[in-house]
């Protein structure tokens, strides 16, 4: 008992659950601006793209 006590009392285990979520957080917010960025240029190359084929 005196075990599950301690167990309970310690809170190392929680702050790195929470900089662990905050860290997921971070890493969805920069593939979501990756993904946003890739699609710009990935329009902007192909409107190169057709007007080099064009003339």
């Amino acid at each position: 008992m005196r075990l599950f006590t301690m167990l309970k009392r310690d809170e190392r285990g929680a702050t790195a659950v929470e900089y662990g979520l905050i860290l997921a957080l971070i890493v969805l917010a920069i593939l979501g601006a990756l993904r946003g960025f890739a699609n710009k240029s990935i329009g902007m190359w192909d409107n190169v793209a057709v007007t080099v084929l064009s003339t």
